[in-house]
């Protein structure tokens, strides 16, 4: 049985039925809280602002870093979404990349979306932004810092929250998997620390007024929205530099000796593969395009959306 792992995506069959359910409804309440709360806020810098974040967090999920023990992790990105964005519209941002993994790589199970969104998307940008917000009138470096710890602790918390899911399934003994997933999440959270800070010290060098909130010039031009779109797309190219090792969740699946009851789905794209390249990287560089500009359109099409309803 094919499975493509990627850190914190559950796939299917490591969760009860129950579990996902519960899971999804809580989902749902807080996008339907993230819908609400963004109509009155979302501001015009925002919607471009949106799809260019979301195109770079699906490109940057795409780049497994190794970390000791044979094992790889990536960005989850829900930190860095917030602070940029603030939270709801994070959230909003975060779901679209990974309902579009789910839907269109079969990246994550489709029963346990809703345990991906809100492990990996709502706990991440609400922690994120709640640490971050309480300094946001601090020094560059204070900011810097705490963002780092915010996204360390973002990584942990998501950790956390899907080895309660698994043990409440019935799939792993809770001591256990929750010992296991946060020792090695612990060392991909310091890959999330550190490029989330490298991420916002860029912002702050280059457009320091995109984090500003209230800021009347925020709002950019064309210019920068295709510099963002260029990025990640150059970041794209770098995939099939990725780490070959097992994420965080499949190894502990692995040492735990719950692998074999992962359920994948199939699709033409399918592992981040295009069938009509047939050298791997170049598949995989196409692949990681096509999903870059959906989540892009799908981000701006919402954010636009969303913003006619507050004119």
């Amino acid at each position: 049985m094919h499975y493509s792992p990627v850190a914190l995506h559950i796939p299917d069959g490591f969760l009860s039925l129950v579990v996902s359910l519960i899971c999804w409804a809580i989902t749902a309440v807080l996008l339907a809280m993230a819908v609400s709360r963004t109509n009155k806020s979302l501001g015009e810098k925002q919607v471009p602002l949106m799809g260019v974040m979301a195109a770079f967090i699906f490109a940057a999920q795409m780049l497994n870093f190794p970390v000791a023990g044979g094992t790889s992790g990536h960005l989850l990105g829900g930190a860095l979404a917030a602070i940029v964005l603030g939270p709801w519209a994070a959230m909003l941002v975060m779901t679209a990349v990974i309902a579009v993994q789910a839907l269109l790589f079969q990246d994550g199970g489709l029963l346990v979306m809703g345990a991906n969104i809100l492990n990996m998307g709502l706990i991440t940008a609400a922690i994120g932004y709640g640490l971050y917000r309480g300094v946001a009138n601090s020094s560059r470096n204070t900011k810097l810092a705490v963002a780092g710890v915010a996204a360390w602790l973002s990584v942990m918390a998501g950790a956390l929250a899907t080895s309660l899911q698994l043990w409440l399934s019935g799939t792993s003994n809770l001591q256990t998997v929750v010992i296991a997933m946060l020792s090695v999440h612990a060392l991909i959270g310091v890959g999330e620390a550190l490029i989330t800070v490298a991420a916002l010290a860029f912002i702050m060098q280059t457009r320091p007024d995109l984090l500003d909130e209230t800021s009347a010039s925020a709002r950019g031009g064309r210019g920068w929205v295709a510099a963002g779109v260029v990025l990640s797309l150059a970041v794209v190219l770098l995939s099939p530099l990725a780490s070959a090792f097992p994420d965080g969740l499949n190894r502990v699946a692995e040492d735990l000796g719950f692998i074999h009851i992962a359920q994948s789905g199939s699709g033409p794209l399918a592992g981040y593969s295009v069938p009509f390249f047939a050298d791997a990287s170049l598949s995989k560089i196409a692949a990681g395009m096509i999903g870059a500009l959906v989540v892009l359109a799908v981000a701006i099409i919402a954010g636009r959306g969303l913003q006619k309803k507050t004119s």
